[in-house]
């Protein structure tokens, strides 16, 4: 009954074409391929019972305490203004110079994906905020939208992020080890990012012009201000959070706890943590981590009957017949998680 494993991965697949819910297709097929496994004899029905400890394991996992506390500490700060502040802010300071709404769009993208690590809540409050603007000063529409959806990936990357958490629990590591291994590249990206508006401002100029002087209405000292009351809490926030659990001297759970509560305390201080605001965020926290426990309820069901089929000797199998050795398989795993993300959330993903 070597062919089981094959059809339960090609099944999985069919069903999230045709658009049913992942967390719901992951445990379906792990218990329709079971019961088919014990019917024919090539699965244990042993193993099944397994499944209760790996659920509890699941909802007592500290780590993923984390992804809450990160998600409201983020939803917080976004829905208390803080995203339309630094944009504001930023494009006052770069706005002199050709690129200057795009330079403030990544570099807001690069300190949203540090505060929210949530894909959506920085594209959404981006673009809404700044695509209007850039707009109306002239900016290429396709520029100013590839901008805008480029810098919101930032959040997938850039520490203390949601997708680091998930992937360090799913390869038994560590988040601090995440974060450091995925800090330079998230920099890089986000130099790559502001590499090619200046390109693009000296070999198109007309694609991304300057503000001008009448845009610009703040003086030195009102922007100096505005750098100092806008840009300044939130980095500080973002580098006491990032710095305890790259240092050892918090866990990402306590960290994340740490950035909910400094989160709280900015929107205080600035008068705006009305009840409105806190509902919304605890809603959107709520909804996200329920999805993220639900996938992973899903995945646990999946990946116990597809390795009792043998189905991770068959992955094994497959990719050990790759050409190119190490190399090979690194181009073929990334072409692989390049072409399921046209359909598939990076949760999905890290735990397919």
């Amino acid at each position: 009954m070597e062919f089981l494993a094959p059809l339960m991965f090609a099944s999985l697949v069919v069903f999230l074409l045709l658009g049913y819910p992942v967390a719901f297709s992951l445990a379906a097929n792990g218990l329709l391929f079971a019961f088919v496994g014990i019917q024919s004899g090539a699965f244990d029905f042993a193993l099944l019972q397994a499944l209760p400890e790996r659920v509890y394991g699941i909802a007592s996992n500290q780590t993923l305490l984390a992804i809450p506390f990160f998600t409201f500490m983020g939803l917080i700060l976004e829905r208390s203004g803080m995203a339309e502040e630094l944009l504001d802010t930023l494009g006052q300071l770069f706005g002199g110079i050709r690129g200057g709404l795009a330079y403030a769009v990544i570099f807001v993208g690069a300190l949203l994906a540090a505060t929210t690590g949530v894909v959506a809540a920085s594209v959404i409050a981006m673009g809404l905020i700044s695509l209007p603007i850039m707009l109306r000063y002239g900016y290429d529409k396709k520029l100013a939208s590839g901008v805008i959806a480029a810098s919101g990936t930032l959040a997938q990357i850039i520490p203390p992020s949601l997708v680091l958490i998930v992937l360090a629990d799913q390869l038994g590591a560590s988040v601090g080890d995440m974060y450091k291994g995925a800090l330079l590249p998230g920099l890089m990206l986000v130099g790559l990012f502001a590499l090619f508006i200046l390109a693009v401002s000296i070999f198109k100029p007309a694609a991304v012009p300057a503000l001008p002087a009448s845009a610009r209405t703040l003086s030195h000292a009102q922007l100096a201000t505005r750098v100092f009351t806008t840009l300044i809490p939130p980095l500080v926030l973002i580098f006491l959070v990032l710095g305890t659990i790259l240092l050892g001297v918090a866990t990402p759970t306590e960290g994340g706890a740490l950035g909910a509560t400094g989160a709280l305390a900015l929107a205080a201080i600035k008068g705006r943590l009305k009840f409105n605001v806190t509902r919304q965020a605890m809603d959107s926290t709520l909804k996200l981590t329920a999805f993220v426990i639900f996938i992973l309820i899903g995945s646990t069901v999946f990946s116990l009957t597809f390795r009792g089929l043998s189905g991770d000797l068959w992955v094994e199998g497959l990719f050990e017949h790759l050409p190119g050795g190490v190399i090979g398989f690194l181009i073929v795993v990334n072409i692989l998680v390049f072409l399921l993300a046209f359909f598939l959330d990076f949760f999905e993903i890290a735990f397919i």
